[in-house]
């Protein structure tokens, strides 16, 4: 399991009855997760001091509960592999985010040292070309920008965008060589297929279910597969590493392997490991599934 255990402002303290207990800074929240199938005995004072609790509707969506959290604050993660510190501007909002998937950190450590590794070997007008799809308020592209890579950033929704800019500001990367894009991913690689246009390595983070700028629908079990078909003929002749994000239950570690096994290692080489990424519990030193990654590498 790849686990996100260099957090020092994020912390995962309990779980149970389908929540987790977690703190973000100074701040305590209680959000439901469907991995949670255990109960717990909520003694820890967290529970019932929380400044912030999502309550999800037996009809579908939910709302927040709050308890003296401001709208809007600020965490950050101290990049191991570069030695740099990213800042992320958190507020909570619909369907129970914040604004950051903590447990990508794991992969934030690894993008960012191949990039720091390939980057030391070039000159400074040939960067590491780094894609990154269904980018949403820019983790990966705050890592991949500190490693020294050249970012381009899609996400369908302008407010993530936005969101992601703000965070590379407060990280001090947005002087770095970037492009902000509003677009449909499926739609941005196919006209970049027709371009010419080539990067070294590629990330995706895809919803299971979402719909892009003008409406485009994506299913992920539909659309997937021939999104990496397409991603594969944009790959430079050397490439560095692909890496696909799954939060999906059908789309398991070892799905996401064999589609990359299957499209980009008959072409480049290298090899796939795939697992699942998860977050220590401080109060019971378990590690809380949070979904899996796809990982190929030269």
């Amino acid at each position: 399991m790849y686990i996100a255990d260099n957090w020092k402002d994020y912390e995962v303290l309990d779980t149970g009855n389908g929540e987790k207990l977690e703190r973000w800074g100074d701040y305590i929240l209680i959000r439901p997760d469907p991995q949670v199938i255990w109960t717990c005995d909520h003694k820890m004072p967290g529970w019932k001091k929380a400044n912030g609790h999502y309550h999800r509707s037996s009809k579908g969506g939910g709302e927040w509960e709050f308890r003296g959290l401001p709208q809007e604050w600020n965490i950050g993660y101290d990049l191991a592999s570069v030695g740099k510190r990213l800042s992320f501007n958190l507020k909570p909002f619909a369907f129970k985010h914040t604004g950051v998937f903590p447990e990508q950190a794991a992969n934030w450590e690894w993008t960012s040292s191949i990039i720091k590794e390939e980057a030391s070997k070039r000159a400074d007008d040939n960067p590491v070309r780094v894609l990154n799809l269904f980018a949403y308020t820019g983790g990966a592209t705050l890592a991949a920008l500190a490693a020294g890579a050249s970012v381009t950033h899609v996400d369908a929704s302008k407010g993530m965008v936005g969101w992601a800019k703000e965070n590379a500001i407060s990280s001090e990367v947005s002087d770095r060589p970037v492009r902000w894009l509003v677009d449909d991913c499926g739609k941005f690689v196919e006209r970049e297929m027709r371009r010419g246009n080539r990067y070294d390595a590629i990330i995706m983070d895809p919803p299971s279910y979402g719909r892009g700028p003008k409406g485009e629908i994506w299913k992920i079990e539909d659309s997937i597969y021939p999104l990496i078909e397409s991603c594969v003929s944009i790959l430079s002749d050397k490439p560095l590493f692909f890496l696909i994000n799954s939060y999906t239950t059908g789309l398991q570690a070892g799905v996401l392997d064999h589609m990359m096994g299957k499209l980009i290692v008959p072409k480049f080489g290298g090899r796939c490991e795939s697992d699942e990424v998860g977050l220590p519990v401080s109060g019971t030193g378990l590690v809380l599934p949070c979904g899996a990654s796809g990982r190929w590498r030269a």
